[in-house]
This record gives structure tokens, C-alpha cells and sequence, in this order.
């Protein structure tokens, strides 16, 4: 696969970015600065007296709106003394029905500030609730968070609008009366605006995010997400070294990097891997296929520290059925160019444990590890004692007899697992009815154990085993992400854009594509996570597969993925409270009654 371009954060980015991509910028934004004077302190039993607000916008006045209001309600004598809004001087004010249409127009469209919003705007949409006005929705910035996230306890004791006012100097000093309050809001807004402009702080979407709570790293490092293109692709965190910290992709990567400096990203290992990181490179992809595919490339090569998942991509387990006259099972770590039967790949020994024992519980494999003759006896085991094993060891099963065994093993893997399958929901069955439910849990798990071994390693051979294989997919936005896979690895990937005739993009990524020559198992040129993304993007409905070589893309009608509708039943058993009982009553669990394709 071609090597894509490498965008280091803080790098001028190769086309000018559009308003939506850089966010509505705080000097053309229209704020509608809003401040109440009421009877009390909540919108359930008190009422508003005067509303005041002050649009601007770029820092110039565009209009005032001012009222008294009367609220239907006696104004209580401390509130009259405070504000010196009297009965007298609302008794001919207009009543709230009347006002608040007023001002909902005159806010149309603006962001609403206030000092201390939750209180102010909580009044005005309990208005609205209550006389049917829609609340408009509109964006809210808090004067009193602003300052909190700007301002230090040395510049200022506290962040009560007097105290912001008379350290900014304000015009207007406020008076508890709406207007004024409103007017000296608006001077401490902008000594805020021009404050936070240090922090890198010039859109909405940026203030907005200033307000919230962030980690004073995040806040220091967010310049690390200038320059990221908007488009898809893997983004690496380094640190001052170049060593890759953290792999991630996204679909836009500039605002998938930009949501680790915000109030959004709440995990710790995070900020201490900010704490570390100096910048930040993105690789751009034709499309998300391609980015995941190179995120697991990169993680596995790296292995970042940070990075959890899909960093040991090595650490794999396979259950092979050896090649000898009395075959047994064997868990290994690598494939080998032989004769063996191989079943995987598993994730964990322990899971790996859990399907042979299924295969133990449905046939009498032996499990010991010697190598046994066919014309000399040894001493058997216990588990031949108690018939858990046909004793090829003492010879009182022909070689002939016991391939049996393996061969059942050997049909589950390549082909039709129905021998295992019935004999383990059998066993399930009479434990189930003998209410010896732990048990029946513990064959079930590993019937699960089993079977989505062998689905897995199915849907894997039918991949890998075709030389070559292109798919298409229609984007979003027009045009065709195309895919050049060979033996389920991603061998070249592009994009043929609206208007342009995927053909010849086509023909140039075959041209281009990366050479792939078969290996052994079922996962010879890629990782199985690599294959498995790869065949997600195959499934989908809207892909066409446009060619493929060799005898084509299939799976057998008969083989393991019949089953998928008993693996999600045993999943639906295992998560509830009595893993194989409904109410009381055993569950048994079923084979289908035909085969699909």
C-alpha cells in the first residue's frame, strides 16, 4: 500500500478551511448580553420584574431592551429595597405574556450571556414552558464560568459581576437593575474575550469549550490540534523524542484530536499521556478502511504505551490436532508447514483451554502428551479408568477406529461441525434436566468457546485464500472508496471522486498495489483483527465486489456459521441471572433445522 502523507500538527494545511471546519468566529458571533430582576430565587413560585439585554457584536452595540415587567406577584420588601423596584412601578408594566415575545425576537439568532445563566435562563424557559413558547435554543456563555477558567484568585477574591466590574473598569457599574447589570456584563465579556484570546480561544465552538472543565493540561496542549486536515485518517500523540505515545483514527481527524483537550475526555490515562506529548502527526487515508487498517499496522509495529487493544497482535494460540497414528490436541503459538489440523486463532491460552475441553467433553480424544506406538502398550491414565478416553495407550482401540475422533475435529475446522455441536448440546441437555445448571454452564461456554473458534477461522480461510480481490464501496459524498485486498491483506486502497470514472482509479491501484504471496494457516499476510476489519467492509450492503480470482469469495452452506443463531441464544442464556433457566424452568438450546448459505 502506498505511503500516504504525513501532516504534523502546527503545519499549514494544504487548502483554506471553510467557516463550518474553523468554527464561527468570536468577532462576527452576536451576543445577546440578558440580565432579570425577580421576586425570588426560583421560577416555581416567584416572578419576573424587569428584563434587560444588550445585543453586540465584534464589540459594537447594536441595540438595547429594556422593561419592567409586572409579575403578577408582591414583590417581597428586601427585593424592593435591593433593586428599588417597587409594586407602584410595576403595577402598569406589561404582564410577562407580552414582554417575553418581545424579547425572544429581539434575541433571535444571538448567543445568550448572562452572569451567572443557569439563573436567568432558567427563568426564561420556565416562561416559555409555561405560556407555549418553543425555547429557541439558544447557545449560552456564563460570565461567571468565563472568568472562573480565565481569571486566577490573585487577580480577583471572587466572580461576582461587582467585583469583575470594578477590576475590568467597566463603564456601567451594576445596580441590580436588569439594563445596567446587562450593560456591565457586556464590559466584562469583552476584558474576558481579549483575555482567553491567549488561549487560543477564537471561535464560539472554542468558547464554548473554554467554559466547561478541563484539565489545566488540556488546556495547555490544545495547540497541539492546529493544522490537522479534516479528513480521514490515523493520528499518532508523540512525545519529545518521536516516540509514538498513542494511535488513534478517525473520520476527521482534526476534530477527533481537538475532543482530547475538551471537557469530553474524562480518562486519567490521557491526561498523562497529554502531559508527555509534544505534537501530534496525522496520515491521511483515501477512507475509514484504510485508517484502520493502518491504525492496527502502526500499533502493532509500536505497540504505544497508551494504546490497549490490538498491541500484541503475535500473542495468539491455536489448538492443533497433531499428525501422528493416535492424534491429540496441543495448544501452540506459531503455525507450522504440516500436517497438522489448526483451530484458532484464540486471543488467550485460556480460551484456547476452554475449546479443547469442549472437544474432550464431545469426544474421547486422549490427553496425553506422550507419543504412543500402535504396536507397544503403556499404562493408561485415570481418565480411561472412568471412560473419558478410548486408551489408544493400552491399544484397545485400532488406530483405524480412533481417527474417528480426530476426524470430527478435523470436519468442525473445515467444514461442518455438527458432530460436535450435537453431542455437546446433548450433554447440556441431560445435565439441564438433572438441575445440574452450574455444569450445564460450564459445557455451554465451552460449546461457545468452540463454535466461534470455528466460525472465526472460516470467514478468515475464505478471504486468504483468494489471491487477489477488489471491492467497492459508495461514499458518502459521492464517488467510490475502492479496496484492493490479497489474501486478506489490504494490498491498496483510493478513492474515485464524484464525477470521475472509477476504472482507471482502478486500474492505477492494481498497478500499485502491494505484492502478497501466500503463506501458511488461515491468516498467512495479515494479522486476523486486519483480515476481520477487512471482511466488515466486505459485509456491509452497500460494498460490490467487482472481481475476485481463484475460485471466488464463499463460505460452505454447511459449515459453522449456521450456527450463528445458537451462539447468540447461548449468549442470551449466559447473561441472565440463571444461566440455563427461564423462571425456573430448565432452557435447552437447539441446533438449527437447516443449513444456510
Amino acid at each position: 500500500m502506498p505511503v500516504p502523507p504525513v501532516r504534523r500538527s502546527g503545519e499549514p494545511a494544504f487548502r483554506q478551511q471553510s467557516i463550518d471546519e474553523i468554527g464561527q468566529p468570536l468577532a462576527t458571533t452576536t451576543f445577546v448580553v440578558v440580565d432579570l430582576e425577580t421576586t425570588g430565587g426560583s421560577p416555581a413560585d416567584a416572578g419576573i420584574t424587569e428584563i434587560g439585554a444588550v445585543k453586540v457584536c465584534g464589540g459594537e452595540v447594536l441595540g438595547e431592551f429594556g422593561t419592567l415587567v409586572n409579575p403578577g406577584l408582591p414583590i417581597p420588601p428586601f427585593v424592593a429595597a435591593l433593586t428599588g423596584i417597587t409594586e407602584a412601578m410595576v403595577a402598569p408594566a406589561p404582564e410577562l405574556t407580552e414582554a417575553l415575545p418581545s424579547f425572544l425576537e429581539f434575541a433571535r439568532g444571538a448567543v445568550l450571556v448572562a452572569h451567572n445563566a443557569p439563573f436567568d435562563v432558567g427563568f426564561l424557559k420556565a416562561a416559555c414552558a409555561k405560556f407555549g413558547y418553543p425555547w429557541p435554543g439558544f447557545p449560552v456563555v456564563d460570565t461567571v464560568t468565563l472568568a472562573r477558567r480565565a481569571l486566577t484568585r490573585d487577580e480577583v477574591p471572587n466572580c461576582k459581576l461587582a467585583t469583575l466590574a470594578a477590576y475590568f473598569h467597566t463603564e456601567t457599574q451594576p445596580s441590580h437593575r436588569a439594563l445596567d447589570d446587562a450593560r456591565a456584563t457586556v464590559d466584562v465579556l469583552h476584558r474576558l474575550l481579549e483575555r482567553v484570546g491567549s488561549h487560543r480561544v477564537h471561535t464560539l465552538d472554542e468558547l464554548v469549550e473554554f467554559c466547561r472543565a478541563v484539565h489545566p493540561v488540556q488546556r495547555r496542549k490544545r495547540g497541539l490540534a492546529d493544522g490537522l486536515p479534516h479528513a480521514p485518517g490515523v493520528y499518532v500523540f508523540r512525545d519529545g523524542s518521536g516516540r509514538p505515545l498513542y494511535v488513534g483514527t478517525s473520520r476527521d481527524i482534526a476534530t477527533r484530536v481537538r475532543s482530547y483537550f475538551t471537557a469530553a475526555e474524562t480518562r486519567s490515562r490521557m491526561t498523562e499521556m497529554l502531559t508527555a506529548a509534544e505534537r501530534v502527526e496525522a496520515v491521511e487515508c483515501a477512507h475509514a478502511l484504510e485508517a484502520g487498517v493502518r491504525e492496527l499496522r502502526l500499533i502493532a509495529a509500536h505497540k504505544p504505551p497508551y494504546n490497549r487493544r490490538s498491541k500484541f497482535p503475535e500473542r495468539v494460540h491455536w489448538l492443533k490436532l497433531t499428525d501422528e497414528p493416535f492424534p491429540r490436541l496441543s495448544i501452540v503459538r506459531k503455525l507450522a508447514d504440516d500436517a497438522g489440523c489448526y483451530l484458532g486463532p484464540f486471543s488467550s491460552r485460556r480460551t484456547a483451554e476452554t475449546a479443547a475441553a469442549g472437544v474432550y467433553d464431545a469426544v474421547p480424544l486422549r490427553q496425553c502428551t506422550r507419543r504412543l506406538s500402535v504396536r507397544t502398550a503403556s499404562p493408561a491414565c485415570a481418565l480411561a479408568e472412568i471412560g473419558r478416553c478410548a486408551a489408544p495407550c493400552e491399544l484397545q482401540i485400532a488406530p483405524a477406529d480412533y481417527a474417528r475422533y480426530a476426524d470430527a475435529f478435523r470436519e468442525a475446522v473445515h467444514g461442518d461441525p455438527a458432530v460436535l455441536v450435537d453431542r455437546l448440546l446433548a450433554r447440556i441437555g441431560e445435565l439441564a434436566t438433572d438441575q445440574r445448571y452450574e455444569e450445564a454452564a460450564t459445557v455451554r461456554g465451552r460449546l461457545v468457546a468452540l463454535l466461534r473458534a470455528a466460525v472465526r477461522l472460516q470467514r478468515l480461510r475464505s478471504l486468504t485464500s483468494i489471491p487477489e480481490l477488489v471491492a467497492a464501496r459508495r461514499a458518502e459524498e459521492g464517488g467510490w472508496e475502492l479496496a484492493v485486498v490479497r489474501h486478506g491483506r489490504l494490498a491498496a486502497a483510493g478513492t474515485a471522486p464524484r464525477g470521475t470514472a472509477p476504472r482507471p482509479v482502478l486500474a492505477a491501484l492494481l498497478a500499485t498495489a502491494e505484492t502478497v504471496r501466500g503463506g501458511v494457516g488461515p491468516t498467512p499476510c495479515a494479522t486476523a483483527e486486519e483480515t476481520e476489519l477487512i471482511l466488515t467492509f466486505l459485509n456491509r450492503p452497500e460494498t460490490r465486489l467487482v472481481e475476485a480470482s481463484g475460485a471466488g469469495w464463499y463460505c460452505p452452506a454447511s459449515g459453522a456459521e449456521r450456527f450463528h443463531d445458537l451462539l447468540q441464544k447461548a449468549d442470551a442464556a449466559r447473561s441472565s441471572a440463571d444461566p440455563l433457566s427461564d423462571r425456573g424452568a430448565p432452557r435447552t438450546m437447539h441446533r438449527p433445522t437447516r443449513a444456510t448459505a
